[in-house]
């Protein structure tokens, strides 16, 4: 029963799962009973739980803004700003501080004290500036389209992109320091759980997509499949450059995701 989805028929871990996943990736009131290595194998399986709370949230603010009447570019500003705000920035800081570690050329200790700095470097501002334009030009785009388009492009990102922490917690990925977020979630999660978690997802995803067209629903699952394809390369290269994975670089997998969908949406 361990090594189902969000702890097989058990309840009580299904529930310490959410708490832990609500409590790390958002700023929504939920108290952490448990912080131990079953309460994250099960918060990382229902990361994209709580990555669809944020997509929906940001989806109703970007749609209020279209009723209101500002257009799509307000409405696309608006949908950005509300991950940001639900998670306190912290996963913009994690891909600023990776890009700084990534981009330092200095061995894995140093580029890890780097990352832990609290300032931002170049690499780190260049990055940020790339992919909050990358996300609100596309949801500019979509919400051109209509504004079920980019309602439903939201949701998907945050929720992929969530789904992504699921895979970078999956065994066979190390944690880079014995301290922090990625030490207590590295290697939790057995393959199989990520691989049925996956496939809910994906379903979901082509079932949204069907209620438009069969084509929005092929899309929909293909802008998914590419924004994991794109986090998992940067999550390999993060493992190999650092030696295992930390908190940033979550950070860094959860924003490179969401802006891979969201480009992805734009395509076709």
């Amino acid at each position: 029963m361990r090594n189902l989805p969000f702890g097989g028929g058990d309840y009580p871990a299904r529930m310490d799962g959410l708490r832990f996943a609500f409590g790390t990736l958002t700023v929504f009131p939920a108290r952490i009973t448990r912080w131990d290595r079953d309460a994250a194998r099960a918060g990382m399986l229902c990361a994209p739980v709580a990555g669809l709370t944020v997509g929906l949230s940001a989806a109703a603010l970007g749609g209020a803004f279209l009723l209101l009447g500002s257009g799509p570019l307000l409405a696309a500003v608006a949908a950005t700003a509300v991950p940001a705000v639900l998670t306190r920035g912290l996963h913009l800081d994690g891909l600023a501080d990776t890009a700084d570690g990534l981009g330092s050329a200095k061995p894995a200790e140093d580029a890890l004290r780097i990352m832990k700095q609290s300032d931002i470097g170049p690499f780190g501002v260049i990055a940020l500036v790339l992919v909050l334009l990358a996300q609100v030009a596309a949801l500019h785009r979509l919400y051109e389209q209509s504004w079920a388009h980019g309602t439903v492009a939201v949701a998907l990102a945050a929720t992929i992109a969530r789904l992504a922490l699921t895979h970078a917690s999956r065994h066979g990925v190390p944690a880079a320091r014995p301290e922090g977020l990625g030490a207590i979630v590295a290697e939790t999660v057995p393959v199989r759980s990520a691989t049925l978690v996956t496939a809910l997802v994906l379903t979901a995803c082509a079932g949204v997509g069907l209620l438009s067209s069969p084509y929005d629903a092929v899309r929909d699952v293909l802008a998914a499949g590419a924004a994991l394809c794109v986090a998992a390369l940067l999550l390999r290269r993060c493992v190999r450059r650092f030696g295992g994975v930390t908190g940033d670089v979550f950070g860094a997998v959860e924003e490179t995701a969401a802006t891979t969908a969201l480009v992805a949406l734009t395509l076709g």
